[in-house]
Formats: structure tokens, sequence, C-alpha cells
């Protein structure tokens, strides 16, 4: 990629040169994951999270062909309201710099460009991993390839919990991505505070997380992601009960009407969305922004270790 396709902002650029701390925002959210005008409201809300906690935002995406690392606030409001910004992943940017298209970063977009830039902190809500009925459809999420080869610590809350988790747990694993359950001794469930599932590493302060980079760059070996799972306030996740009745329906529902392939997941979260009446989004903004504070927390404390 050359350089020129790679655009700072004014407020990253000086971050960067003056060594103070920035956070990576994935951008897809903004274009595809919120409803309009709130998706913009949250964007500037994200971002005003970073800068109270002392770092600069970076929210990524690429627009007429440049990749941008921050955006200003007319490149915000485009992201959030223009119809034609697609959703790009990692494998998407080389074909969408060469069109001199325009798109949403995933997880694995906004880590490559992040690292790309220099960046080491990026924050988001769940990430992708193994689809339920895997040995069927082969249907993994790229976030899991690309984090196994990219030096960056994602602070998450967990993987989206109508994915397979155990199994997104086993490859994660065998993909060398290391994890530490932030405050937990449980890998969080998304839209809930446990999945049941348990983390081999738990560690409760951004010293410690910082503690644990600065080992991996003394080790050196693969540049492997380092996966902060933080859990969503027990007083703000969704109705543990509800949350497996609804998507257990959806499930059934998704089976019955063939729906396969990449339509499998925008149609389960708008039908958790739907038949929750909106919990399971408020729960995944609450999640979200404990993660952007968090990560902020962690960026600060990496510039001064």
């Amino acid at each position: 990629m050359p350089d020129t396709t790679l655009l700072l902002s004014e407020e990253v650029r000086e971050a960067l040169e003056q060594r103070r701390p920035v956070v990576a925002l994935e951008s897809t959210i903004i274009a595809h994951g919120l409803p309009r005008p709130r998706n913009l409201r949250v964007a500037v809300e994200l971002e005003e999270v970073v800068r109270t906690a002392g770092a600069a935002p970076a929210t990524i995406a690429v627009l007429d062909g440049r990749a941008l690392v921050g955006l200003d606030k007319s490149q915000l409001e485009r992201v959030a309201n223009d119809d034609s910004v697609r959703k790009l992943g990692h494998r998407d940017l080389a074909p969408a710099l060469a069109a001199g298209a325009s798109g949403a970063t995933t997880v694995s977009a906004t880590a490559l460009l992040a690292a790309r830039a220099g960046l080491r902190i990026l924050a988001t809500g769940g990430l992708g991993g193994v689809h339920r009925e895997w040995a069927t459809t082969q249907d993994e999420s790229a976030d899991l390839g690309l984090l196994a080869r990219t030096r960056i610590t994602v602070v998450c809350a967990g993987v989206k919990s109508i994915l397979d988790v155990p199994a997104t747990l086993q490859r994660l694993e065998t993909l060398g991505v290391g994890i530490l359950g932030y405050g937990t001794e449980h890998f969080p469930g998304f839209y809930l505070s446990s999945s049941g599932e348990p983390v081999d590493w738990t560690v409760r302060t951004p010293g410690e997380v910082v503690a644990v980079m600065r080992a991996q760059d003394a080790l050196g070996g693969p540049e492997a992601a380092l996966l902060v799972a933080n859990p969503v306030a027990e007083s703000e996740q969704l109705d543990p009960a509800l949350h497996d009745r609804v998507l257990a329906d959806a499930l059934t529902e998704c089976a019955d009407r063939g729906i396969a392939g990449q339509a499998v997941t925008p149609f389960l979260l708008d039908h958790l969305a739907r038949h929750t009446e909106g919990a399971s989004l408020e729960a995944n903004l609450a999640a979200v922004r404990g993660n952007v504070r968090l990560a902020a927390e962690i960026a600060v404390a990496w510039t001064r270790a």
C-alpha cells in the first residue's frame, strides 16, 4: 500500500508525533450497526469518551479510495449518513482503494490499518468468530485470521453471542491469540456479562494489561493480537433468560426460512433487537462504551510505561 493512501487526521498525527495515547475505533458500527440519527450521536460520544480519558480517537474508514486513520466532523457525518458506504473487511481494502470506493471498516480492516499507522490499541463491541453449524458451512469471521498475525491489543466484550463461543475460543487458542479476562474469570458473552466459558488469565488494571503487552514485545515470536475481554456490567446486560429465549427462536426461524451465509448474522441481530424491544441494542452500546473507556485507559498507561 503506498504511503499516500494511508492518511492520518491532524489530531492523530500530532498525538503520535508527541507520543501521546491514541485509540483506534472501527466504523462499521456507525455505518451499519445503528439506526440513524443515533449512529452519528454515538460516534461523536465514543470519540469524546476517548478524549476525556486523555487519549486521541482514531476512527478508521475508507473514503474515495483513501484509508483514513482519524475522521473530521464532515467525514464522520458521511460515514454515518451516506448509503453508498460499504462494509469492508481487510480483504476488501485493496479493491476499495484501487476503485476509489468508500467503506466502513470491520474489526479486521480496522486492526490492519491501525497497525500500519503505528497504533497499538483498538476498541470495539464484540468480535466475529466461528459460526454455529461451522462443520456444515465452514463459516468463520475474517477477524480471527487477521488477529492471528497482527500485533494489536483489542478491547472487546467477547464475541457476538449468536456465534459458537466455545468453538471460537478453541480457534483463538489454535491461532495463538492471547486472551485476558478484565476483572473476570469468564469470557464475556457480548450482550451478557458471562458466556459461561472460562478464561485462563485475568487482569484487573490497565497497568497489568500493559505489562502483558510489554512481555509480548520482549518475547518476539508471532505477531499475534492480544484480546482484553471486558464484560458489560451486570446491571447493563441483556436479561439472560430473555436473551436465550429470543436467540433460540431466531435460530429456529433462520433454519425454517433457509437463511444462510452472510445473511445469518444481520438476521439474528435484527431479530434480537426487535424481539427484545431494543434491549439488546442498549446492552451492545453499554458494552461498547465500557470497552472504549478501558481502551483509552490502557492507551494512557501504555504511553507512560
